[in-house]
């Protein structure tokens, strides 16, 4: 069974802002409503749409999805 994106996010989990993932991995590890089980794009997009201020652009989400279904799905 595949790890929930949530999971997935924490690696890139550093004390200081590397850059655009590290932050939102960051924030996502801050924010206690995350759907943290999820391995589903649609939920996790519409929760980041309301609830995502901390994320500059979707495009961060977007391309952190992209990474997680060539590591978790192959």
């Amino acid at each position: 069974m595949r790890k929930s994106f949530y999971h997935y996010l924490m690696k890139y989990r550093q004390p200081t802002d590397k850059d655009d993932i590290t932050q939102f991995a960051n924030s996502a590890y801050d924010d206690h409503s995350f759907p943290k089980q999820s391995q589903q794009y649609h939920e996790i997009s519409s929760y980041l749409e309301m609830n995502g201020q901390y994320l500059e652009s979707m495009s961060i989400f977007d391309k952190a999805w992209d990474a997680y279904l060539l590591e978790e799905i192959n």
